[in-house]
């Protein structure tokens, strides 16, 4: 173990686990994406939890030029992935912590033999379930988003679940870019967009996301559900706020957040 990573990734750990917010970053803040996944992967081996899927983030420029990436992942652990249900999901966050909610196209991963895809249309052949989703991005740390890319990474990528909803049929795969997409939170929209603005789209985020875990030699299970990008932008919440993702001509989802006290 890198004893800087090891350290940071405990202090994140420990926090998450007993649900306590971090008032500043434990450690020295990693400069570059190759030890912000060092710290990642230490935490990783740390839980004993089963990885249930990926999130997949957009990194802006001009950080995506002096990092070399446009995109950043992190591991969604199994129990925190829900299926939307007909009585209300709910999510917990950290109190003094930070939280937002995404809406997201959720693709369910089907791992082939051979090369990686090198674009989105090969990508297509990877999986096997699209559905519309909402991400609940949270953090023990509050200013995990204000410190940047490298920051994000180290903490898990800023995740804490999923929430899965209506099915996309196949034949409409090809067409994610048409599909309107909205958030309200609280009976307000704060955003409104379509994947077309998503660089190379949820499709991308899946080839993105292969690569990067080949990078990393982690294996990619099927099954696996993969959070391709926030589609109308990052929405911070508080504690008790409800959130409603509307996708025109395929559904609405919705899901309340509420801060667990440490």
């Amino acid at each position: 173990m890198n004893s800087a990573a090891g350290e940071i990734a405990h202090a994140f750990v420990d926090a998450r686990r007993s649900w306590r917010p971090i008032t500043s970053y434990p450690g020295a803040r990693p400069a570059d994406l190759a030890t912000a996944y060092r710290i990642q992967d230490e935490a990783i081996s740390i839980w004993d939890r089963a990885i249930g899927g990926w999130k997949v983030g957009k990194i802006g420029p001009p950080l995506s030029e002096s990092l070399g990436a446009n995109r950043l992942i992190g591991p969604v652990f199994e129990d925190a992935i829900q299926s939307e249900r007909t009585d209300g999901n709910v999510f917990r966050i950290f109190d003094g912590g930070f939280a937002a909610v995404e809406a997201e196209f959720m693709l369910r991963l089907a791992p082939k033999d051979g090369a990686l895809p090198g674009d989105r249309i090969e990508a297509m052949d990877w999986v096997d379930e699209v559905r519309i989703g909402i991400e609940v991005a949270a953090s023990p740390y509050a200013m995990i988003n204000a410190d940047g890319p490298c920051v994000t990474v180290s903490d898990h990528g800023n995740n804490a679940g999923l929430l899965i909803g209506k099915r996309v049929e196949r034949d409409h795969w090809a067409d994610l870019d048409e599909v309107a997409v909205s958030l309200d939170i609280d009976g307000r929209r704060v955003g409104a967009a379509t994947t077309a603005t998503m660089l190379d789209g949820p499709f991308g985020a899946v080839r993105f996301l292969l690569k990067n875990l080949a990078e990393r030699q982690i294996e990619p299970l099927a099954g696996w559900w993969i959070s391709t990008g926030a589609i109308t932008g990052v929405h911070e919440i508080a504690s008790g706020s409800v959130t409603v993702a509307h996708f025109d001509g395929i559904g609405s989802i919705s899901a309340r957040v509420e801060a667990e006290p440490g």
